[in-house]
Order: structure tokens, then sequence, then C-alpha cells
């Protein structure tokens, strides 16, 4: 009983530290607490971080780079030792695809597939609502996700050529189980964030070096895959 009661403590701590380390991180306080679209979808979050980066390049930019994530998409532009490690290891785009360029309300993005440690469906979450070159919003609710969560990313233009990218995630916790699911998967869901924002960061940059010197044209290649089918506009 006593050994279990110590293990119990040491995971609690270990948990609570590994938290303090991962949540908002690259944010200021002021980001943080900032009022954001998708805020509203769960009034009193159980828990909330908020993430950010600095990309040199401008959101239109950096919003063909985002609206095309997904498992069965773009992919998550995360960490491939990571990725694999949690079993969602696959290639992820290194360019612009048309065909993936149009998400509306309702439509799915895909996490996880089927299956994914013994999740049935997976992990799916469903748009909310998107502001073309500035939010967009997804939320998951049962069962396409194990609880209430909202996902929301978020483009601040700053200066002419910068922007902020913030990557909010709000959660609503019904039972005290899933307290202890959300902070055992918090680590990875964080290092799974980071990596998804230093990846369209990687991307938007490279991307957009060819129009500040022009001398790199050659050097970048072709940004856009026009190779597959076009989707149909919108």
């Amino acid at each position: 009983m006593t050994g279990n009661v110590v293990r119990l403590a040491a995971t609690a701590a270990l948990l609570y530290a590994a938290r303090r380390y991962f949540r908002n991180w690259g944010t200021t306080k002021d980001e943080c607490g900032m009022n954001l679209p998708g805020d509203e979808l769960i009034r009193r979050p159980s828990v909330q971080s908020t993430e950010g980066i600095w990309i040199d390049a401008p959101p239109m930019a950096v919003w063909p780079w985002l609206v095309q994530i997904g498992q069965d998409r773009a992919g998550l532009y995360g960490f491939d030792r990571v990725a694999k490690l949690i079993g969602l290891g696959q290639a992820d785009a290194d360019r612009i695809h048309p065909e993936w360029q149009h998400l509306s309300p309702g439509d799915a993005v895909r996490l996880a597939p089927q299956g994914w440690l013994g999740l049935p469906r997976g992990i799916t979450l469903t748009v909310e609502y998107v502001v073309h070159d500035t939010t967009l919003v997804l939320r998951g609710t049962r069962p396409g996700m194990p609880w209430e969560t909202v996902w929301s990313f978020h483009l601040l233009p700053r200066q002419q050529d910068r922007c902020r990218f913030l990557i909010r995630t709000r959660t609503s916790l019904r039972h005290p189980g899933e307290v202890v699911g959300v902070e055992m998967a918090g680590p990875v869901t964080a290092l799974i964030t980071r990596g998804l924002l230093q990846g369209i960061k990687l991307r938007a940059e490279q991307a957009a070096t060819p129009l500040r010197d022009p001398a790199n044209a050659v050097l970048a290649g072709p940004l856009i895959d026009d190779s597959g089918p076009k989707a149909s506009p919108a």
C-alpha cells in the first residue's frame, strides 16, 4: 500500500513538473491571457495552453502550409522520431498542394489513423470556422476525441513580412480520470504542437526566401505541386 502511494505521488510530481515545462512554450503572459477566436467554444476550460513562434514571412505565405495539415493530407510537419515513437510516422509534405487548400466548417481534419492506441476512430477534429490567412479553429468531441477540446491556430501580422503564429489548446474534462489522461498526454501533445510550429516556420520561411532574394530561386525549386488533381472551387 505504501509503495503504491509513493509511486502515485512520484507520478503526480513528474506530471506537474512536465506540465510547467511544456505548457505555453514560446509565448508571453499577454499572449496566454488574450482572447482568441475559438475560446468561446469552451467557456471554462479545465486545461489551456498557448504556444507560439515568430515567422519571418507574412500570414498569406504561412496560411497555405497551415490549411493543408492532417494525417491523411500534408501531415503535421513534426519531429520524425516523436511521430514514429507514438505511431504517427508519415511523410510530411514539403510543397503546397492545391487540392488541400480548401477547408470549410464541418470538414474533418484527421490527426491519428483509425485504431491508433486502441481508439477505433483514431483522432479527428471538425472545422468550426475558417478566416482565410488568419484563423483556423478545430473542435474535437466524442467519438472523434476522448474528451472535448478546441485546437485553434492564429496568424497575427507583425510588420510587413513577419507574423506571430499561435496555437491554443483548450480542453474540457468531465471526470477525474480524464485529468490523469490529459496530463500524461500533455508532453507528447506539446512536442507535436512545437514540431508543427517549427515545421511550418521552416517551410514558410524557405518559400519566402526567393521572394526576398531572387538569386536563391533556383536553389529553392518549385514550391507548389501541380502534379495532382485540382480541387473544385469552394
